[in-house]
């Protein structure tokens, strides 16, 4: 201890420091972390749950010809009066039920019609569907932008857990490799969730941390941040392949932003009776490509324009996008993932790998045992801190006193901050609050084990 009271400086914080930063990080993202890695697990299935859910509308009686996709799109827009073609889905089979995708206003409507007949076999809102709902509660809580930004600030802080509890688990000692690679079963009480915790934590850290920073763009403070950087760094991109924060899209896989639909007037109002006869050029351009589905195909904002076709699969390095001349049906423009900028390519395989889509069900089954060994961590956590905490306390680790300084902790602080915005911004907050209320009301300032 130095002459005026204070410990030595050390690179780095101390172990009671940590175990606060801990604490308190844990704390915060324990109703978080369960909420995602439930919903995350869920998501990881989409192909096999959608695939169940529309079960009813494959492998339909069709006797003869199906219609042409010109006729089956008109039949879908007269299912909702007052739409516009927004994408019409490339059959996968004959006998599998046509998907059109239409737009009335700002909302977006999935219409299911046998292929032969035309018959409408439902409609459904394309944000009301199972897995669009998942896909909303997984990354914005159901609250749009603001769920987005809690959303983000939580993870932010998961990241934090994350880089703390390694600091923990870090051996300090020659004690063998027993709770340090494998939890030791036989020990009781504390010392076996203690092991569980720790051990969980150390085989999941690189997967969560993975799953957390490919999760970033998508998050509205975060996706905007990284857009004005690429601003910044000439690296933008007319359009991206992902939506940031509460931006609506027409797919299950939260892709691709707007497409154009009929052509319209400066008052909303359709100039001219749309004409979709290209569709039916187009799909025996397209067909024949084999692209991973499910594959759109969407009008021109205007007569004349060229027409878009896209495959939207999750698996995202294999998407494809085409320009196409609805005139002659001829491709005008391909452009594969490759073609791509490298981000746009870091960010897709990223966001493939945290669907569970970038190499089959193997990468579904380290997200899912991800997700496992997060409510692995909650819970033990939770039992822990439970048994220990004395009545009327939080339970908080109590401080070093008198506190020692800490070279590296600004350093790692300012680090965290400028890849993390909402993590500088939520601790700035904490900081203020604890400084100008916590410690100044004698009740709260002992529940939390503040100095």
């Amino acid at each position: 201890m130095l002459l005026d009271g204070t410990r030595p400086s050390s690179p780095w914080p101390d172990y009671r420091a940590v175990w606060r930063w801990h604490f308190y990080a844990g704390l915060f993202c324990f109703p978080f972390v369960v909420v995602l890695a439930i919903s995350g697990t869920i998501y990881l299935f989409t192909p096999q749950i959608e695939a169940w859910l529309d079960r009813p509308y494959d492998h339909l009686a069709v006797t003869g010809q199906p219609a042409g996709a010109a006729a089956q799109a008109q039949a879908a827009l007269a299912a909702v009066p007052g739409s516009t073609l927004f994408a019409y889905e490339l059959p996968t089979a004959p006998d599998t039920a046509v998907r059109v995708i239409v737009k009335r206003g700002d909302e977006r409507l999935r219409v299911y019609l046998h292929p032969e007949t035309l018959a409408v076999l439902k409609v459904v809102g394309e944000e009301d569907r199972l897995m669009r709902v998942i896909f909303r509660l997984h990354g914005e809580l159901l609250a749009g932008n603001i769920g987005s930004a809690i959303v983000e600030t939580a993870s932010s802080w998961t990241i934090v857990m994350i880089a703390t509890g390694l600091s923990f688990w870090w051996p300090r000692s020659e004690r063998g490799l027993g709770g340090v690679l494998y939890p030791r079963l036989g020990r009781g009480g504390r010392a076996f969730w203690h092991d569980l915790h720790a051990v969980t934590g150390f085989w999941i850290s690189f997967f969560v941390l993975f799953l957390l920073l490919t999760g970033l763009p998508w998050a509205k403070v975060w996706g905007e941040y990284f857009k004005s950087v690429r601003r910044l760094t000439g690296t933008a991109v007319a359009r991206q392949d992902w939506t940031v924060g509460a931006e609506r899209s027409g797919t299950a896989s939260g892709g691709h932003g707007d497409h154009p639909g009929a052509p319209m007037g400066k008052s909303g109002s359709i100039k001219t009776a749309p004409d979709y006869s290209a569709l039916d050029r187009l799909i025996e351009t397209v067909r024949p490509l084999d692209l991973p589905p499910p594959v759109l195909l969407s009008p021109p904002a205007k007569a004349g324009a060229p027409w878009t076709a896209k495959s939207d699969t999750q698996n995202r390095p294999l998407r494809v996008n085409l320009t196409l001349d609805g005139a002659t049906g001829a491709i005008l423009k391909r452009e594969d993932f490759k073609d791509r900028h490298v981000l746009d390519r870091m960010v897709g395989i990223g966001v493939a790998a945290h669907e569970g889509q970038l190499f089959g069900w193997p990468n579904q089954v380290v997200g899912a045992l991800t997700a496992l060994g997060l409510l692995t961590l909650a819970a033990s956590s939770v039992t822990m801190w439970w048994r220990r905490r004395a009545p009327g306390v939080l339970g908080a680790p109590e401080a070093l006193q008198p506190p020692r300084f800490s070279k590296g902790l600004p350093a790692l602080v300012l680090l965290f901050s400028l890849y993390l915005p909402l993590f500088a911004a939520s601790l700035i907050v904490v900081l203020l609050t604890e400084h100008f209320m916590l410690r100044r009301i004698p009740a709260a300032r002992n529940w939390l084990g503040l100095a």
